[in-house]
């Protein structure tokens, strides 16, 4: 939790003013049995009913003056949690934003939702009761302690044996129930990766039939969960009704006892109706506390899971200043990449070179390393061995900003953002105009789909392009690497929702652009790569054979298997 104050620095006078005047506020509470004791004693019994009165608006006065130290007080604590809330959100969304894509799978993304959204909102709700309760719970509690001992020692001494029995219970469940609440927490890590894994399946769980086995699955994990829940809700019920009964025998032991001495003249009925209601204070706040130290129970819980992420460190350092890069050149070096507790490797000993303004093909069979390879260029992930340069420098040492700035990518699943479409655009250059916009879009294949929309660049674009086809997410994805300017352009089997003539015609508009990039293209399709200057093919992570096409087709049998398959099938 120490690692997550600082963000909440900023809100520092919040921070002390809020308890302050909530201590204000019980500190206006703790005179309340006092008047009431002089209301009985001096005004009830000797029938002065202008003493009464006073004693009322003394009451009132109190009650007024406490309600706006009450309401100061919550302003300051919502201000405080909700911009403690707002920085760590911002910060770990940041944090995660700087992990490698290794780091992410291992984690899970379920996960980071979840401590994103649901984590930290317990936390602020936990923040929010600790500013107002946390001091003034037993601040009150011995408060009211103390002033049972200025009334009379020896009726006071029942609140020393109270209290500990009071706290033995309290903080006996709050330890038990700390480490069941982060397995809660866990389980409901599970529910979401469960229900986010059905959500973006939907269509293929329909296709297969599946919907009962994917209910089933998700009721189990769900059942496991409010089991769990149960557990733990049982165990932390059982504080208030022990609270009530052991501060209800409190306050029978305190009725006999002052009885009695009241009939000796030691004590006053006043006196005793001021320890009765103080005693009743206790048990109010005692209640509180306990829904308080629960709530901070979990708030705990989900602070360290937040911060557990915080302090991941990211394991792809690059140097802190831009490096001079010689080029767009890229070289793998005898490179192999084997990824965060896989078996196999998914690369092993790779080793060609790209020269700047050159189109290399990349192509072989599924699960061959295709992806794999490609990604090693803008550092999504590290060669395990070997070393992988651009520019002559070995990505490692350059700054990921400087790296990824010459690179235009384009993943295999075309992902668009909810905006429109300039918007999208925008995002592989904020400073680019509207002849560059249309520059990509016309080299990208996809300027007849912006044209087409009555509003043009301003058109508007659901979540992941949802209102768009396949082909039309992927011609706007390569627009929005075109857009960059790219001195290297990693296309990602981002055509195979175009038509041959659609694909044939983007890479003579790619070949012939004024800034010659140079060009990696991952496909399936022989017809995608048949003309690029040289074609790496793979094979379970190995190269099998680099060349043009008809030199491969002359010597690489994997090669002319894949071609043949796909002519034959052309050829019908």
């Amino acid at each position: 939790m120490k690692r997550l104050m600082k963000y909440l620095k900023e809100y520092r006078m919040e921070s002390v003013l809020g308890p302050l005047f909530k201590l204000l506020e019980a500190l206006l509470e703790l005179f309340v049995p006092l008047v009431m004791a002089s209301v009985i004693d001096q005004g009830i019994q000797t029938g002065d009913k202008g003493y009464i009165l006073g004693r009322c608006a003394v009451l009132a006065a109190l009650a007024v003056v406490g309600l706006i130290f009450s309401i100061t007080a919550q302003y300051f604590a919502a201000r405080a949690s909700v911009g403690f809330a707002a920085n760590l959100r911002e910060a770990l969304f940041g944090h995660i934003g700087k992990l490698s894509y290794g780091q992410m799978d291992r984690i899970g993304s379920d996960t980071l939702i979840s401590r994103i959204t649901s984590d930290v909102n317990q936390v602020q709700s936990g923040l929010n009761l600790a500013l107002r309760l946390l001091l003034r719970s037993p601040f009150v509690v011995f408060g009211a302690m103390i002033m049972a001992f200025t009334i009379d020692v020896k009726s006071a001494l029942v609140f020393l044996a109270v209290i500990p029995a009071l706290s033995l219970v309290v903080f006996g469940i709050m330890l038990w129930s700390l480490p069941r609440y982060r397995a809660v927490q866990k389980n409901l890590d599970g529910v979401l990766e469960k229900t986010r894994e059905n959500l973006t399946g939907v269509r293929v769980i329909r296709a297969f039939r599946m919907e009962e086995d994917e209910t089933e699955a998700f009721a189990r994990r769900n059942e496991a969960l409010t089991a769990l829940q149960k557990k733990v809700g049982r165990v932390s019920a059982v504080m208030n009704p022990a609270t009530y009964v052991i501060v209800n025998l409190g306050i029978i032991a305190l009725i006999h006892r002052g009885a009695i001495r009241v009939d000796a003249g030691i004590l006053t009925q006043g006196q005793v109706v001021a320890l009765y209601n103080y005693m009743s204070q206790i048990l109010v706040e005692l209640i509180k506390l306990a829904s308080l130290i629960l709530s901070i129970t979990r708030a705990l819980a989900c602070a360290g899971r937040i911060e557990s992420v915080l302090k991941i460190e990211p394991d792809m350092a690059g140097a802190d200043k831009p490096r001079a890069m010689r080029g767009a050149g890229v070289a793998f070096e005898d490179v192999s990449l084997t990824y965060p507790g896989g078996g196999a490797a998914a690369l092993n000993h790779v080793t060609f070179a790209a020269r700047p303004g050159e189109t290399i093909g990349v192509i072989g069979g599924t699960g061959s390393g295709k992806t794999s390879l490609v990604n090693l260029i803008p550092r999504f992930y590290d060669a395990t061995a070997g070393r992988v340069t651009v520019g002559g420098e070995d990505v490692r040492t350059l700054s990921t900003d400087a790296l990824r700035s010459r690179i235009g990518a384009v993943p295999q699943k075309a992902q668009l953002f909810r905006g429109t479409v300039r918007e999208n655009l925008l995002w592989g250059d904020p400073d680019a105009d509207d002849d560059r916009l249309w520059e990509a879009l016309t080299a990208a294949q996809a300027r007849e789909i912006v044209e087409s929309r009555p509003e043009g660049l301003d058109y508007g674009i659901a979540q992941g392009g949802r209102n768009l086809s396949g082909g039309q997410r992927q011609r706007l994805t390569i627009a929005r690497a075109l857009v960059r300017r790219p001195q290297i352009l990693i296309l990602d089997d981002s055509a195979s929702a175009l038509d041959f003539a659609t694909d044939l015609a983007l890479r003579r508009a790619i070949k012939s652009l004024d800034y010659h990039p140079t060009v990696f293209i991952v496909s399936q399709r022989t017809s995608s790569i048949r003309h690029a200057d040289r074609i790496v093919v793979l094979d379970e992570g190995n190269v099998c054979g680099v060349g043009t096409h008809e030199e491969l087709m002359a010597s690489c049998p994997v090669y002319r298997e894949i071609h043949m398959s796909q002519y034959e099938k052309e050829a019908k």
